[in-house]
């Protein structure tokens, strides 16, 4: 008989191992808010709307509407052993824009989140990575969005087939970890994902996170 592995939720494995901050000992929180009901004004393959009748933790009442994706958000910041790094271009929808960013996209609730960034990784970049090192955990817009990202920095770079969404045109470019770190501060790159893992990746370069000599490559054009 074929053994079936149990579904999984990336979403309870998300929220589990959440730590309170070395100053907050949780003693003095208001209460939480309240949902009294909720109705789904509208759903698609990529989101949900859902509409509550909600109750602030001051008690006053609040007619709430938030956007749930239907994925995980997962991105990589591929990292190469001369201190380059892999970026991706394309043309952005929601504000019509043209944006750099690094390889990113959504993976399945039911999906590992890993197993997610790494086809990103070949389908946008075009690239596999032999080592994979977890950045950090965010929630995208807390107060209208229950959307969640996880971030890798990855190194050991090769090539993989390069297989674009249909709906993408794709342009990559190989760049000076510094050259991001410049592009960040000018404006040039605004998508928050990529600017919070860019950061992230300095961070773990500066305090012996990385590899020396992967470090010392990344942080010499900066």
């Amino acid at each position: 008989m074929r053994h079936t592995p149990p579904m999984t939720d990336s979403r309870k494995d998300f929220d589990a191992d959440r730590p309170l901050p070395a100053w907050d000992d949780g003693s003095d929180h208001p209460p939480a808010w309240i949902d009294a009901g909720q109705s789904t004004l509208f759903e698609s393959p990529w989101m949900r709307l859902t509409r509550h009748d909600a109750t602030a933790p001051t008690g006053h009442r609040a007619d709430y509407v938030v956007m749930r994706p239907q994925n995980m958000s997962v991105g990589v910041l591929p990292l190469h052993e001369d201190g380059t790094v892999t970026l991706v271009g394309q043309q952005r929808f929601a504000l019509m824009n043209w944006s750099w960013e690094m390889p990113e996209g959504g993976a399945p609730f039911d999906e590992d989140p890993l197993e997610g960034a790494k086809r990103e990784l070949a389908e946008e970049a075009g690239l596999k990575a032999g080592t994979w090192l977890p950045a950090y955990k965010a929630e995208m817009t807390n107060s209208i969005t229950d959307e969640r990202a996880m971030a890798w920095l990855a190194w050991d770079l090769s090539p993989a087939p390069f297989a674009p969404d249909p709906t993408e045109i794709m342009r990559v470019a190989r760049v000076p970890f510094g050259d991001l770190l410049r592009e960040i501060e000018r404006g040039a790159i605004r998508d928050m994902f990529t600017l919070a893992t860019a950061l992230r990746a300095y961070h773990m370069a500066q305090t012996g996170k990385l590899p020396a000599d992967l470090s010392k490559a990344m942080l010499a054009s900066v």
